[in-house]
């Protein structure tokens, strides 16, 4: 009961987050140039506009309610249950007018077949993970952070619009995800992963916020919520030594995590992001 309440808590988060993002890049297509030179004027620029402020305080909500659940189950399954998640992304914004592409629907389909095959690998528990140290999940999100500074210059000149700093972004959120899972772990020093938790957010909100004016919402919301969704799994899987069943639970869990980050990725993907813009994004 704990585990399926805390999956339900990572569905309804994935909801919120997404559609968080959605009003925010709609809205930031609507307000001047945000920029870091002027920090005051853009802030005020956001926090100002009506639509991305409810946007906002959605996010908000479903970080609230990925906190909760993380405390009810692993990493891992949270994570994928998000990513199963992200075709809501999509269907916000069929419902806002524009056509999707059957990239679009084929990525909805994998995360919702992902999702169906996790519920089936559920009755196999998830055991008992081994302890862990400080120092692989402090090593993962300072790696983490490098990689982001990385994405957010020189990989945005090699990227499509907005996609290496929402990349950047990604990183940082995912950064943040492994700071809170250790945090509320109880790992030591908790304090470390306390302060570097709001410096990863605070970061990867300044990247996406910069990305959403410079790229469609699948490209930048998209390319973000799947490295965020993806990295995390990898973490529980490999930093916090996540236990996988065996025999054909383990198989379908497999298949449910490939499946909802394969769904993120179709999501994210050139392809998704070119239809998009053909489409007339509003």
């Amino acid at each position: 009961m704990k585990l399926a309440t805390g999956l339900l808590l990572a569905l309804a988060s994935t909801a919120a987050l997404n559609y968080g993002f959605f009003l925010q890049h709609a809205a930031s297509g609507t307000l001047p140039a945000l920029s870091l030179r002027h920090p005051i004027s853009s802030l005020s620029a956001l926090f100002t506009s009506g639509r991305w402020l409810i946007g906002f305080t959605s996010g908000l909500v479903g970080w609230g309610l990925y906190i909760i659940a993380l405390d009810l189950a692993p990493i891992s399954l949270v994570q994928a249950t998000s990513a199963g998640g992200i075709g809501l992304l999509a269907v916000a914004v069929r419902v806002s007018g524009t056509r999707l592409p059957a990239r679009d629907l084929a990525a909805v389909a994998s995360s919702v077949g992902g999702l169906l095959l996790l519920g089936l690998s559920l009755p196999a528990g998830t055991g008992h993970a081994a302890a862990v140290g400080w120092g692989p999940p402090l090593g993962w999100v300072l790696a983490s952070m490098l990689a982001a500074a990385v994405a957010a210059v020189p990989g945005a000149a090699v990227l499509r619009p907005g996609a290496g700093l929402a990349a950047a972004a990604g990183l940082l959120y995912a950064a943040g995800d492994v700071s809170t899972k250790a945090a509320v772990s109880g790992i030591s020093p908790v304090v470390a992963f306390a302060v570097l938790l709001p410096a990863c957010h605070g970061l990867a909100f300044i990247c996406l916020q910069l990305a959403f004016q410079r790229g469609t919402v699948l490209a930048t919301a998209g390319t973000s919520s799947l490295l965020t969704n993806l990295l995390p799994i990898l973490a529980g899987l490999t930093v916090f030594a996540e236990y996988m069943p065996g025999g054909l639970p383990g198989v379908l869990r497999g298949a449910g995590f490939t499946g909802a980050v394969l769904g993120a990725a179709l999501l994210a993907s050139p392809g998704a992001g070119q239809a998009q813009a053909a489409g007339k994004e509003p």
